[in-house]
């Protein structure tokens, strides 16, 4: 459904969804956004504690305080509405329409062969990540998540002889990376509220900033990392082992 939609057309539709986020704000002190907030920090402390009863109590208090404070947004209102349209129009026009099988033009030939891979992490909204403790196979990281920890060692893989990636969006948690002494690392880190502590340097008031660092020889040595994070509100450890 989505996929039919043009680049423009999804953009106006984020734009009016934050339009909607930031007037419900300003006008109703923060409406629903600041009880969802709070419902998603002490429903990761349940989390945090979930082999407790009070945990397992907590949790599930505060996560359905979180469904319906979001659903008390005007924005997520107006994306369902957008949703609930967008699929009328889908299946309109799938029931009158005739389908057609896309041709190549005689002089192209589509000999192109893509590999499935597996990807070293799966996006989750509530949970920590880590690498396994064990020797992996490396692939690119690029994921997002809610609330939760990352932990990745690259000691126990093998980086490839280029540019390793590992792009981590995150909103709540630490992140933490293990970077072996021998590779090159590239650091650009962005955080509205934490703390930063990348080999020798520390930045224990991290406020609405962002960092940038290299390694020395990053620009002509391999193999090497480029790490890029950003966090609403958490701390980062890069650290050598």
């Amino acid at each position: 459904m989505f996929k039919k939609l043009k680049t423009d057309t999804l953009n106006w539709i984020m734009i009016v969804g934050v339009i909607l986020l930031i007037l419900e704000i300003i006008f109703h002190f923060g409406g629903a956004v600041i009880p969802a907030i709070f419902s998603a920090i002490f429903a990761y402390i349940g989390w945090k504690n979930f082999q407790h009863l009070w945990g397992k109590v907590l949790f599930w208090i505060f996560i359905v305080s979180f469904v319906f404070c979001i659903l008390n947004l005007w924005a997520v209102r107006f994306l369902i509405v957008v949703v609930i349209v967008l699929w009328l129009k889908d299946y309109y026009e799938s029931k009158n329409s005739k389908s057609l099988k896309p041709t190549l033009p005689n002089h192209v030939i589509n000999n192109d062969k893509l590999i499935k891979m597996k990807p070293l992490f799966q996006n989750k909204l509530f949970d920590d990540m880590q690498t396994e403790d064990m020797a992996y196979q490396w692939r690119d990281v690029n994921i997002h998540g809610g609330i939760g920890d990352r932990v990745i060692d690259l000691s126990n893989t093998v980086l490839p002889n280029d540019t390793a990636v590992i792009s981590i969006r995150h909103l709540v948690g630490n992140i933490e990376i293990y970077v072996p002494y021998e590779v090159e690392v590239s650091i650009h880190h962005s955080s509205v509220f934490g703390r930063a502590h990348i080999f020798d340097e520390k930045d224990m008031k991290l406020v609405n900033k962002s960092l940038l660092f290299q390694t020395e020889h990053y620009d002509s040595t391999y193999p090497r990392v480029k790490i890029i994070t950003s966090i609403f509100s958490g701390d980062i450890e890069v650290k050598r082992i």
